[in-house]
C-alpha cells in the first residue's frame, strides 16, 4: 500500500498537472489575421461592417470623443505604426493624431484617405475659409463614396476574401442607400424657411449642401472646436438668429454646449437647444452606437426641432 507520503507526492504532481494544463487551455491564442488601424470611431464603424471578422479592427478614438483633439497611447501607436491597413478621415480632422498619421505615412505603412475619395467643399466662413470641410460623413452619398473607394483597398490587403468582402459591402450599401431615402423624405417635409441650422461649430456643411439647407452661423466659427468665438462672432450670431427667427440650436455630443445655451439665452427669440452626434460615436448602450443609428438620430432631432 503507498505510504501517505507517496499519496501526498502523487497528488502534488495531478495538481500541478491540472494546473499546467489549465494555464495552457487559458492562453490567449495568437490572431493571424491582419490588422487594420482607424483613426475616428465613425470610420471604425463602417470599416467593421464591411471587413466582418476577416480582420482585426482597431479604432483609435474612444466613443464620445472630440476627433479634433484625442491622443493615443505608446502601444496604440506602436500598433498604427505595424498595420497592415491604415484608414484615417483626413482634410485636417484628426489635429491631435497627426503626428502619428505622419510618421505611419513615412514608414511606408498602407494607408487610405477617405477625404481623398470624395467631392471636397471648403469652409465659406471663419478663420477656416476655403479651407476643406472634413465633416464629410453628414451627407450619406458622400460615405457612399467612400465606401465604394476603399473596397478595393481592403480587397488588397494579404488574408482578405473578395468574395466576402463584396457580398458585405453590397450589404452595407444597400443599408447607406436607405439612410439617404429616409432623410430626403424626413427634410423633404421642413418648409424651406425652416431649413435653417445653428450648431456648436462647422459641422453640417455636407449636410446643408445635400439636403438644402443654410448653415445660418456657428457658436464656434470655422472646422475645428479648438478654435473661440470672439464676441464680435457671438454678436454677429446673435443678428443672424434674430432675423432668420430659428427654433433650435444644435450641440454636438462631442463639445460643451455651455455657449450654445448662453448664445440661446442672449437671442430676443425662443430657441430650444438640442444635442446631435456629429462627431463621435457614443458607447455601445447610448444613442448613437454605429453611424447609421447615429444619423438616423440626428435626422429625427433636427427634423422634430426646425418643424413649425
Amino acid at each position: 500500500m503507498p505510504s501517505l507520503r507517496s499519496l501526498a507526492t502523487l497528488a502534488a504532481l495531478a495538481l500541478c498537472g491540472l494546473t499546467l494544463a489549465s494555464l495552457t487551455g487559458c492562453s490567449t491564442p495568437v490572431d493571424s489575421r491582419p490588422t487594420i488601424v482607424v483613426s475616428t470611431n465613425i470610420l471604425g464603424d463602417v470599416v467593421e461592417e464591411l471587413i466582418g471578422d476577416q480582420a482585426q479592427v482597431v479604432t483609435l478614438m474612444k466613443p464620445n470623443a472630440d476627433p479634433h483633439s484625442f491622443e493615443i497611447s505608446a502601444q496604440e501607436a506602436a500598433t498604427l505604426r505595424n498595420a497592415d491597413l491604415l484608414v484615417s478621415n483626413g482634410l485636417g480632422l484628426e489635429e491631435g493624431l497627426q503626428q502619428h498619421l505622419d510618421a505611419a505615412a513615412a514608414d511606408d505603412v498602407p494607408m487610405f484617405v477617405a477625404g481623398d475619395a470624395i467631392d471636397v467643399l471648403d469652409y465659406s466662413e471663419g478663420d477656416a475659409a476655403g479651407m476643406p470641410d472634413s465633416h464629410f460623413w453628414t451627407d450619406p452619398a458622400r460615405m457612399l463614396d467612400v465606401v465604394d473607394a476603399v473596397e478595393p483597398v481592403l480587397a488588397d490587403v494579404d488574408g482578405i476574401d473578395r468574395d466576402s468582402l463584396a457580398t458585405t459591402v453590397q450589404a452595407y450599401r444597400a443599408q447607406l442607400q436607405a439612410l439617404d431615402a429616409e432623410m430626403s423624405e424626413a427634410f423633404a417635409s421642413l418648409p424651406v424657411a425652416h431649413r435653417a441650422l445653428v450648431t456648436n461649430h462647422h459641422v453640417f456643411g455636407y449636410l446643408a449642401d445635400r439636403f438644402d439647407f443654410d448653415v445660418v452661423g456657428t457658436v464656434i466659427p470655422g472646422g475645428t472646436t479648438l478654435a473661440a468665438p470672439s464676441a464680435s462672432d457671438l454678436a454677429d450670431l446673435v443678428d443672424a438668429i434674430e432675423e432668420t427667427g430659428v427654433r433650435a440650436i444644435f450641440a454636438e455630443s462631442s463639445s460643451p454646449d455651455r455657449l450654445a445655451q448662453a448664445l440661446a439665452s442672449e437671442a430676443n427669440v425662443q430657441v430650444e437647444v438640442i444635442e446631435l452626434f456629429t462627431e463621435s460615436l457614443t458607447g455601445p448602450d447610448e444613442a448613437a452606437p454605429d453611424y447609421l443609428t447615429m444619423m438616423r438620430v440626428n435626422t429625427e432631432r433636427i427634423t422634430t426641432g426646425l418643424t413649425p
